[in-house]
Formats: C-alpha cells, structure tokens, sequence
C-alpha cells in the first residue's frame, strides 16, 4: 500500500511538473507529396484528386534555358510563359491551391543545368528564383542537386546566397519559405559531397526545412528494398545532426528526423535487381510514422500504374508504368496515410484565387464554351472562369454542370480556373490579297478560300451570306471551317 502510495504521489509531482514546465514540441507529422514529371507526354493531370489523392505535388523541374543560363525553363521545353500555354501549367497550380492542397516546384534534377551552375550572376539567379516563386506563389521550394552539379562549389554557394536572400526577404514581408535540398544518398549514408553541399547550404544562412535523400538506384542488386532505405535513413540522421553541430545548430535526435525525409523509385529503380514493391510502400508508411519522418516523396506520379500491353508486367524501367503488379496509384494511396502537411515548415497557407464566373472572351486564354460546338479530344474552352479539357468527342455537354455531377463520367477535365492577367491570344493573321476577301453578297461553293480580318476560312458546304466569323467559336452549324489552328484546339497529330 505504502508503494502504491508513493507511485501516485509521484505521478502527481510528474503531472504539476509537466503542466507548469515548457511543453516539448510537437513531433512531426510525416508528410507525403509525389513528384510528377511536369513536361512528360501525356501529360499528367495532377490538378485533379482523382490522379493525386495526396493533395501534395512536386513538380519537376525547373533548369536554366540552354539559349539563356540566368532565364529559368521547365526541363528546357519551355519558358514560363510557353508552359502556361502549352501545358496550362499555370491554372493546374492554382487549382491544386483552389482545392486546398500545396503545390512545390523543384529546380534542377539529373537532366539538363540547373540555374545555380548556368547562372554566375548572384543577383541574376536571384531574380530567376524570386520568378518562379512569385509567378506559383509558392510557400515550399524544392532543390534537386545531383550528378555534376554535386561537385560544383561555386554553383552551390551561390545558390544558398540567393536562397538565404529570398528567406530574409520573405521574412522582412511576414512570409516564409521553407526550403528542401533533395540529394542522392547511399546504403552507408550521405557521400562527403553531399555533407558539403548542406554544410554550404547553411553556413550561407539559409533555413533548412529538411534533407531529402533520394533512396533508389543503390548499385548492386538488393532483395530488400525497404530495409536498404531504412538503412540509408539511419546512417544518414546520424550525419545530419553532426552536420548540424559543425556548423553551431545542435539538434536533438526527435528534431534530425523532422529534418529529414526520403524519395524512393517506385516499382522498377534504374539499377537492375532493385525493385520497390506496394509491400515495401507499406513498410516504410509505418517506419516514418514511427520515427516522426519529416517527409516522403515518390518518383514518381507518371508511373503509378501498371505496364500494359506494351511492356512486360514486371521488371520494366520506364516513364509511364512502375514495371510491378499494381492497381492504379496504388503506392499513392499507401502514402497518402502519411497526413502530414508540406506547409508545416513554411508556417503560410496561400491564399487560393476564386476566378469571375462572367466570361468575358477578352480575358480568356481559350474560347467560351459554345453547347453548339463540337469538340474532340483535347480542346480548351472557358466556362464559368475555368478552363476545361475535352476527355472525348462531344458536343452539348456542359463542363461545369457535368463535373459538378460525376467527374469521372464528364467529358470534360477540369484545369483551373482562368488567371488575374490573361487575354484572349492572338492570332497570327494573313496578308490582305492571300485569299479572296469575304463578302457577304458572294455564294460560295464547297472548298472556297476566304480571308475574314486577315483570317483564313474554308467553305463546307453551299452558303451566301454566312459570317465566317460564327466558326471562330467552334460552331458546328457555321458552313465555314477555320483555316488555321484554333486557341484550345489539340495540335494536328
């Protein structure tokens, strides 16, 4: 009895003790966000939680233009603006926002030039950071720093100068950033390259949100995927935190995991005799969960899918399918469990952008819907301030209505809403005397060539008196047919 005693009155010390004592910090929630390769064909319409049930995304990769080293360029296909056009990267971002989830944008990657190693102008690469994250409003960046850009010390000061910059300045204007360095990393750990580059990282003042190190293309053979990533993590918080000593910041083991995190290669890694399996999806689900892992991304998205009739179902390494028996985004489903959020780091939820429900064809980036158009696959059209993608062939279908209804059964796609800035394109026009002016007096026949304000037309049939201007829209009723590419239309082939 005496002892029982003794256990509560201690008990009751400890609980008086924890309430007036400081409050240990919260452990982290592990937080999951594939990557998605942003230019690959067909493009991967992550704006949708149907296809990214994680709600998070990285999207790679911003490089340096080849023409222009200090101009930043996704993967080098396009420029900023020609990426908003072509891939509607723009409103895809802001709809991932609209629906509350955080879009992160990572420079550099294994192909083509980062803007830190292109770029020798400190405040040029500046400016070309500062772009990107103002154009996506972002709160959470990204840094792949692999291969030969590993080994170039003047590119990664400079990189961490500009970074450091851009946090104060977010600081100074009651924002942050939280900024990520993604590395490759090895069974034993992190390489000496890869200790100097964050030792540069934050001896040039930058505040690292975390470490990710890419846990995939091992080498040799390995049977156990899962353990081998479980190993390279170990070896590397160990590293971590002595990192973080050399350089005056001492963590605790509980803060090194919150400032570490792991990609894997889903299904088939490049290595031959590497494979990570949804089994091992699951087992390392449960390992951050038990270490308090800051985060887990996977490579990616695109490949979260079986191999169909074109590859083999096992073993395969490519782009588009994971090379192991899975059912559609399986391994994003196992990750998603991971509930965590990118934005615990960044500390700012951007505000979403609500569009106008008036569409105006002034500010449009592509045609008002027209329920007397048809469309087929691939066309953009306006409605109600968002832009949507044609699925399949219809005509009379309403966008809005029909994604309000059963997205998965609407022909159309939603992208995003229609942005503070856009305008109608415009149109190249011809020479006055290519084609025949139209005139409303004149009865054309099939096949006739008109030119209406400097646009090209092409009669379908019979008419006299018919605008050609009613085509413009798409208007399936209009004898005439545009004579040139359409805004929104899919490109020949």
């Amino acid at each position: 009895m005496v002892l029982v005693a003794l256990a509560l009155v201690g008990a009751s010390v400890w609980t008086v003790r924890s309430a007036v004592g400081p409050k240990p910090p919260e452990p982290a929630v592990t937080w999951y966000a594939p990557y998605v390769d942003a230019t690959l064909t067909p493009t991967y319409q992550f704006q949708l939680p149907a296809d990214d049930p994680a709600r998070q995304i990285v999207l790679g990769f911003v490089v340096a233009s080849r023409s222009e080293g200090c101009v930043p360029s996704w993967g080098d296909y396009y420029s900023l603006g020609q990426a908003a056009s072509a891939l509607a990267l723009d409103a895809r971002v802001a709809q991932v926002r609209e629906d509350g989830g955080t879009p992160i944008v990572s420079f550099g990657g294994q192909a083509n030039t980062g803007l830190a190693d292109a770029c020798t102008d400190q405040a040029a690469l500046r400016a070309a950071y500062s772009q990107v994250i103002s154009r996506y409003d972002l709160s959470v960046v990204n840094f792949d720093v692999e291969g030969a850009a590993l080994a170039d010390a003047a590119g990664n000061l400079r990189r961490a100068r500009a970074l450091a910059s851009l946090q104060a300045a977010a600081r100074a204007d009651h924002r942050s950033l939280a900024v990520w360095l993604t590395v490759p990393v090895a069974r034993s750990g992190l390489t000496p390259a890869v200790a100097g580059l964050v030792r540069t990282t934050l001896r040039a003042g930058v505040e690292l949100a975390g470490v990710d190190v890419m846990a995939m293309d091992f080498g040799p053979p390995v049977a156990d995927m899962e353990t081998a990533v479980q190993q390279a993590l170990g070896a590397s918080a160990g590293q971590l935190g002595a990192i973080y000593r050399q350089v005056g910041i001492r963590l605790d083991s509980t803060e090194v995991w919150a400032h570490l995190g792991v990609t894997v290669m889903i299904g088939q890694n490049n290595s031959a005799g590497e494979t990570f399996t949804t089994l091992d999806a699951h087992r390392l689900v449960s390992f951050a969960t038990e270490v308090h892992l800051a985060r887990v991304s996977a490579w990616s998205i695109n490949r979260d899918r079986q191999c169909g009739g074109e590859f083999p179902v096992l073993a395969v390494e490519s782009n588009t399918c994971s090379g192991v028996a899975q059912s559609t985004l399986e391994f994003s489903h196992i990750f998603s469990a991971l509930r965590g959020s990118a934005l615990r780091t960044s500390g700012r939820t951007p505000a979403p952008y609500v569009p106008s429900t008036t569409d105006n064809p002034a500010t449009s980036p592509f045609p008002i819907w027209n329920p007397t158009a048809a469309y087929v696959s691939g066309y953009k059209v306006v409605r109600e301030g968002y832009v949507y993608q044609a699925k399949w062939y219809n005509q009379g279908s309403d966008p809005a209505a029909a994604q309000a209804e059963d997205p998965s059964q609407s022909p159309w796609e939603l992208i995003g809403p229609v942005l503070p800035g856009e305008h109608a394109p415009k149109l190249p026009t011809l020479a006055a005397g290519t084609y025949p002016a139209w005139s409303p007096v004149v009865a054309y026949q099939a096949g006739a060539e008109v030119l209406r304000d400097g646009l090209p037309y092409v009669a379908k049939w019979y008419s006299k008196g018919d605008d050609p201007l009613a085509a413009a829209d798409g208007s399936a009723s209009s004898p005439w047919s545009p004579a040139y590419t359409l805004p929104g239309e899919p490109a020949p082939g």
